[in-house]
Parts: C-alpha cells; structure tokens; sequence
C-alpha cells in the first residue's frame, strides 16, 4: 500500500466501481429473472389441476374408491367400485370454502375440504381425508372467484322461498 501512487490507487478505485457496478447489475437482472420466473410458476400453478384420492384415517393410505379431481372451472367426484357415480360443481358456484382437520388428520398430513355450493344435488360438497388440504383448498377459493369473474355472476343464496309463496297478499296487484 505504501508504494502505490494516487494514478494507481484512482485506477483500483475505478476498477472497483466498475465491479460493484456490474455485481448490482447483476443482481438487478437476476431479480428481475426470479420474479419473471415466479409469475411464470404461479400462472403454471393456477392452470393445474388436483387430482387426490380419498384416504383413510388409518396411516393415511387412499385405499377407498373414491377420487377427487379439482380442476380449473368444475370439481368432480368420482365414487364406487361396482357402482360408480360421479359428481360435478362448477366453480362459479363455490360460495364458501372451509378446511377441517381434526387431531388425527393432522398427525396423518390429510384434511377435509367442505364446499358450501349453490348445486342443486350437493349444496354441502365434502371432500374427505386428502392430501394437500390447505393448498387445494386455497387453489378452489381462487379458482372459484376468477370463475364468478368470468362469468360475471354473483354469489346468491337459497333462502328457501317456493313458487306459492309469492301468490296471494299484496303481490297480486
């Protein structure tokens, strides 16, 4: 350090600054690259599409004979072996998500999904004893809402009323 003139330690400098110039270059595409490729992930991840198998409480092995498929825009269920029967919702009428574990579905890593919907067959549409619980169940809270977005619909409850109800009293008139 003593035998370097001011020409040379000005040179070092600059040569310094030029690196740090190049290392927060850098680092600024490489961010710019992680966050581009994390949008890329998410956009993948919210074209997926789950598909699980009902579990027993028992280690947790799917050996039922029913299988759950979440897609984009329609939740399925399949169930049976020698009777099978499938069950389908639309997405635009999820209204309400809720995730259920117990003690024993948490020890095992399983949950139970239940879909409040406004279908006609299954207003209460329980998917029991999957994998990935929290993940599927915020991918269909998602999905459900992007779906009534597209459709432009709005989320309606049944109160109950019958076609006799709105006869007779001041509704005549």
């Amino acid at each position: 350090m003593d035998n370097l003139s001011i020409g040379e330690i000005r040179k070092l400098f600059s040569a310094f600054l030029t690196l740090l110039k190049f290392d927060i270059l850098r680092n600024c595409i490489y961010t710019l690259f992680l966050s581009k490729r994390n949008e890329v992930l998410m956009e993948e991840k919210m074209a997926t599409e789950y598909t699980e198998r009902k579990r027993w409480l028992f280690f947790g092995l799917p050996f039922t004979f029913t299988k759950y498929t979440i897609g984009e825009n329609i939740i399925t269920v399949n169930t049976g072996l020698f009777r099978k029967v499938e069950n389908d919702c639309y997405m635009y009428k999820v209204q309400d998500v809720e995730l259920i574990t117990s003690l024993a579905e948490r020890l095992l890593g399983v949950g139970t999904i239940v879909c409040h919907t406004g279908d006609t067959t299954h207003p209460r549409l329980e998917i029991v004893h999957i994998k990935n619980a929290k993940e599927i169940k915020n991918f269909i809270l998602e999905a459900s809402e992007e779906a009534r977005m597209k459709r432009r619909t709005l989320s309606t409850f049944d109160i109950g009323a019958q076609p006799d109800d709105m006869t007779g009293g001041d509704w005549d008139e």
